[in-house]
């Protein structure tokens, strides 16, 4: 995964004016203001004007200052350039100031941790680093574009602008990693015939062999997957929605588990199939309505076919280790999946299983 960096800018504390410049330069040459107005054709009112910082050198000026005072033009006028960029960004800086209390909301140290963000040593840096993560101009942005799309997903919760901050954080990671991603463009159909294929992945254990599988192949379907740790207090297992002329599903690992981890592309599989509108979509906990159950559904029965579920069950009221095995193998599927189920269900106990379920830990 690639790693989003801030670029390093030098932002000054004081500004040094053009005309500071060219009167430093008059001094040395032994030139008087009004000697250099005769000399440019230019009124003294305008020499002085640019000497006191009042007037700019414009392009005609530094072409004229060229053939007068023997310095290339692109000097005086990249003179008049820094100065302008450095005036705007210490009235920036002046405005940062008052939107510290912004970056508040974030998780910066868990951001830098990860290499989303550079860790600054001021706030002033740390909040422009921030901007530049989201791509926007100022902290009014952010709510004009995340808010905005955010307050369905906490429409029926209590979820506070805090809670929106960071999911808008993960969410935004998800969007640059997905924009490195070559992606055919989106085929319904395409993606669909290919849930079969996929769900055959799930007998693999190494991320490493199965994760570049799902990824190739989903983006020949036009859904470019994006695996993104879960931030501290994200409690959210993945995300679907639309990028230009493809879908981003954003996987989490939020639980750690193969059979999370594969019920959570399932259910986002059935956001993008049935549900294919460019909607915002948020699976985790207290995010409930009629189409998160129905990807439930659908992911439930894609994995383990009911009838197949019942034959088991019918056959072995609580089945033991083995005779799990025996019955993934036979549906083709990996164990912890079954055993996910069959507690979900409350058939076995959280704590009997777990030795089938494979375990992912995030690793740098």
């Amino acid at each position: 995964m690639n790693n989003f960096q801030t670029a390093n800018k030098y932002i000054p504390d004081y500004l040094v004016t053009p005309g500071e410049v060219l009167e430093d330069y008059l001094g040395y040459a032994g030139i008087t203001q009004a000697t250099l107005a005769n000399r440019t054709g230019l009124s003294k009112k305008t020499i002085n004007e640019i000497v006191k910082a009042k007037s700019a050198i414009t392009a005609e000026t530094a072409l004229k200052f060229e053939r007068t005072l023997g310095r290339p033009a692109h000097f005086w006028s990249n003179l008049e350039r820094q100065y302008q960029e450095d005036k705007v960004r210490l009235a920036d800086i002046i405005k940062l100031e008052k939107d510290l209390e912004w970056l508040d909301m974030f998780p910066v140290n868990a951001m830098a941790k990860y290499g989303w963000i550079e860790k600054c040593k001021d706030k002033v840096s740390q909040l422009d680093a921030l901007l530049r993560f989201f791509a926007i101009a100022s902290p009014k942005q952010w709510g004009i574009i995340w808010l905005h799309d955010l307050e369905a997903v906490f429409r029926k919760t209590e979820k506070s602008e805090k809670d929106a901050a960071i999911l808008s954080t993960w969410l935004r990671k998800g969007e640059i990693e997905a924009q490195h991603q070559r992606c055919d463009k989106f085929d319904k159909q395409k993606f669909q015939n290919s849930l079969t294929e996929i769900r055959s992945f799930t007998t693999i254990e190494d991320p490493k062999i199965f994760v570049p599988k799902l990824e190739s192949t989903c983006a020949a379907a036009g859904v470019a997957v994006v695996f993104i740790p879960a931030l501290p207090k994200l409690c959210v297992y993945g995300a679907t929605r639309r990028l230009s002329d493809k879908y981003i599903m954003q996987l989490s690992l939020y639980g750690k588990s193969n059979d999370q981890l594969w019920f959570t592309f399932f259910h986002e599989a059935c956001h993008i199939i049935k549900h294919s509108c460019g909607e915002l979509y948020i699976e985790g906990p207290c995010l409930e309505n009629e189409r998160e159950s129905e990807a439930n559904a659908f992911a439930r029965d894609m994995l383990i076919p009911p009838e197949k579920l019942r034959h088991l069950l019918l056959l072995n009221y609580k089945p033991i280790l083995s005779q799990i095995e025996e019955f993934a193998e036979g549906i083709g599927i990996a164990p912890g999946i079954v055993v996910g189920r069959l507690q979900h269900d409350k058939v076995l106990p959280m704590n009997w299983g777990n030795d089938l379920k494979t375990r992912y830990e995030w690793v740098k």
